[in-house]
């Protein structure tokens, strides 16, 4: 029996990583890297297993040098940290294993820090790999040749993971994406063809975060509806379950805009027990959407981007969304844009960043070839490693510690915030379903212990916020939602944990703000880099992350 450790490094502070605010959420963490328990489970059972996310729990290095295999996966995110790690495993002499996003877009920059290398999806080489090890003849690179069958895999070990540390779960159904969006590198590694898990796979996976007493559980699939017609019946049975176990999760995801032209599929969502779900919006900009082929968001017949946007909230599905600046065809205007483009959306919760050219893309091979890409100490400086065309790149910086400052300063957050939440009558799909007037008991409980969050949450954020500005706007804003919805305790809880994460993006502005003319922070390093890093393999969503 072996001893096989699997790490995953620390995350620096980000914009969704909600670390400004997770004391007060009383938890260390926002949710597991989804690899973390599908790779334990795809090591054979007459190993053992420990699992060490460095986002909830410190190192113990020691420790790592008694193990005969330490498995580290990671997301170029979390490059810095993963060398240190790399390096400090190599001199205790244990044998170092590395996958992951970082290693399938940039394997370079880990040569000679580990003895095993895996590009791409590992569902199977990493099994593979064991057996190998086992029989003295590993390789020192493993790339897998087809993609995973998602049918195959086992159900993750999440019996191995602290989830009370953490505020979400997180749960991947799918891989791959129909769209040929040109920053994206997730239909480089996963493809254009979506493969989905089966029914018993998906129901197996709920049952078990249930079981650990999970009530929030992130869907991680880059996008949930990108084969709507395989979906649809996995979204069925994922009702009945919620039925069966009285709604007992909330689920949120991320999925294209063209969920706005699918009213079943929306409805289906809302009855499944999902909350909220991230869209890439981009740009307010058709041509810039036109120029990165994000062309499910130009669609004229459609309706607008607005149109889209409301028709998915007046379902009852809160919208977050991400914004990037920096196409060919964007000039500083792009950024004006922004504030009152989210204000119109009613979207609280928006990520605006920088474009960045990911290694592996069709963006990076252009913009390679026209010779704009920034080396690395100008990448550090103004964001993004991509030199654009309609501005300077002094003006591209700039516009991005102005509009960050003005979208997240208070009164235009909850001026969104207060849009949607206390001013539209907006309600929850989930929390208007017949099933709540048939099970009132069941309902009464979900209220009691909504307004518990709720006031406990809201004394946290009364007490702790140390300006006493701030403190005074979240006491008026709390005080405000109780006021307009005093009924509807599970919309006050969700607005209570809004105005957490108002304090965290606050933290993330002053740290942008304050850097003057050095190297911009890492928290708000381009969007499309970290988004489209998070779902990569042997690194974060998938398996082989």
């Amino acid at each position: 029996m072996a001893d096989i450790v699997i790490v995953n490094p620390r995350f620096n502070t980000s914009f969704w990583g909600m670390e400004g605010c997770m004391d007060m959420l009383g938890k260390r963490a926002n949710l597991p890297v989804a690899c973390l328990p599908l790779l334990a489970a795809l090591v054979p059972k007459h190993h053992q297993v420990t699992i060490v996310d460095e986002n909830v729990e410190d190192i113990d290095f020691d420790r790592l040098g008694r193990a005969d295999m330490v498995c580290v996966t990671g997301m170029s995110v979390q490059g810095d940290r993963l060398c240190e790690i790399l390096r400090e495993i190599r001199d205790r002499g244990v044998l170092a294993v590395v996958g992951g996003a970082m290693a399938t877009v940039e394997p370079e920059e880990l040569e000679g820090l580990a003895d095993v290398i895996f590009i791409g999806e590992a569902d199977v080489t990493f099994p593979q790999f064991i057996d190998d090890w086992e029989r003295g003849c590993h390789s020192a690179r493993y790339v897998q040749a087809d993609k995973t069958n998602m049918a195959s895999l086992p159900l993750p070990r999440l019996d191995l993971l602290k989830s009370d540390r953490y505020m979400f779960g997180s749960m991947q159904i799918s891989r791959g994406c129909p769209f040929t969006c040109e920053f994206c590198d997730i239909i480089v590694t996963f493809g254009r063809k979506p493969r989905l898990k089966s029914v018993d796979q998906v129901l197996g996976e709920l049952d078990a975060y249930h079981q650990a007493g999970v009530r929030i559980v992130f869907v991680v699939d880059d996008n949930l509806i990108g084969n709507k017609k395989a979906i649809k019946p996995i979204l069925l049975e994922i009702e009945k379950w919620q039925k069966a176990h009285a709604y007992a999760l909330t689920l949120f995801t991320e999925a294209s805009l063209d969920l706005a032209e699918d009213d079943e599929l929306m409805e289906l969502l809302g009855r499944a027990g999902f909350q909220s779900v991230f869209i890439g919006i981009e740009s307010p900009n058709e041509e810039s959407l036109k120029e990165t082929k994000k062309l499910q968001n130009v669609r004229e017949r459609a309706g607008s981007l607005l149109d889209r946007i409301k028709r998915i909230q007046d379902r009852g599905l809160d919208v977050w969304c991400g914004m990037i600046v920096g196409f060919d065809n964007d000039t500083p205007d792009a950024f004006r844009v922004l504030p009152p483009f989210l204000d119109s959306a009613r979207i609280a919760n928006a990520l605006i960043g920088l474009l960045h050219a990911i290694p592996t893309t069709p963006l990076y091979d252009r913009l390679k070839k026209e010779q704009r890409l920034n080396d690395a100490a100008d990448s550090a400086r103004y964001g993004t490693n991509v030199v654009p065309l309609g501005m300077s790149r002094n003006e591209l910086r700039a516009g991005l510690v102005d509009v960050t400052r003005e979208a997240y300063a208070p009164d235009a957050y909850f001026r969104r915030l207060d849009a949607l939440f206390l001013q539209s009558g907006f309600q929850f799909a989930v929390h208007r379903l017949p099933y709540w007037r048939q099970h009132r008991g069941a309902w009464a409980l979900s209220c009691i212990e909504n307004y518990i969050m709720f006031a406990v949450l809201a004394g946290r954020l009364i007490r702790n916020v140390k300006s006493p500005q701030l403190r005074a706007k979240y006491r008026s804003q709390l005080s405000a939602a109780f006021r307009a919805r005093p009924w509807e305790p599970q919309l006050l809880f969700t607005y209570a944990v809004k105005t957490a994460m108002h304090y965290h993006y606050t933290s993330i502005t002053d740290a942008l703000v304050s850097t003057g003319d050095g190297p911009l922070p890492a928290a708000v390093r381009s969007f499309s880099r970290t988004k489209s890093n998070a779902a990569m393999s042997l690194g974060n969503k998938a398996a082989t992350s």
